[in-house]
């Protein structure tokens, strides 16, 4: 049995994770949180005593590693070599540990290798900055999800304001344009539209309008 991956690319403040979550749930897919199994990884290494500059120990360690998600009763959990480690991953220490080794091309290469094993063995949907690109090139349906600046930036500035937060708009549209640059210019598997994806702009869409046209393609490309 073929499972149907969706992928979905698209640069910072697109809403890819809050779209791809939604559709997972009408869909009955897996969402793969990637951010989630890199904290898994990142709480390997720390459980391991390996220091975040040791480049050649995070390598080795590598091999160590499954990771893999599923869901039960509607909430993700992460499983690290057998283990649950769903309520472990989301402390600081965990945090500063996947920020730091998530630049080295080994954790990477392994982790691509694990959510390609998950997409053969589920129905996933995944988003990032290269699903569609280099980690699901197959998958059947693919969304290059994106909005202007200015509506990312507003989007951003609600978010922010809604949780008590001092920010600035200006300020906030600057940083996401200096980081579409950064993803889109960076040396592995930068931001690009994979030549088979769907462009959709949100900017004038609510999000109903979004996971319908989503859902929508995936009925296009073969999805009963």
């Amino acid at each position: 049995m073929q499972h149907f991956n969706i992928a979905i690319d698209g640069p910072a403040g697109a809403g890819k994770s809050t779209i791809a979550k939604a559709v997972a749930a009408r869909l009955g897919f897996i969402y793969v949180d990637t951010g989630a199994m890199y904290r898994a990884m990142a709480l390997y290494f720390l459980r391991n005593g390996i220091d975040p500059s040791d480049e050649a120990a995070i390598e080795a360690a590598c091999g160590q590693v499954d990771i893999t998600i599923h869901y039960q009763d509607g909430a993700q959990q992460v499983i690290l070599n057998g283990e649950n480690v769903s309520g472990l991953i989301r402390t600081e220490e965990v945090g500063n540990m996947a920020s730091a080794t998530s630049v080295y091309l080994p954790v990477r290469r392994k982790l691509v290798e694990l959510q390609q094993q998950l997409a053969k063995t589920a129905d996933v949907i995944m988003d990032g900055r290269d699903i569609g690109t280099c980690v699901l090139p197959h998958a059947q349906a693919k969304i290059y999800l994106t909005a202007s600046t200015a509506v990312r930036a507003g989007r951003r500035f609600k978010e922010l304001q809604a949780k008590g937060q001092e920010c600035d708009l200006e300020a906030i549209e600057k940083d996401i344009k200096e980081r579409d640059y950064r993803d889109m210019h960076r040396e592995h598997s930068p931001l690009m539209q994979a030549e088979d994806a769907v462009y959709l702009d949100t900017s004038e869409m609510n999000i109903d309008q979004v996971l319908d046209r989503i859902i929508g393609i995936a009925g296009e490309r073969g999805l009963n």
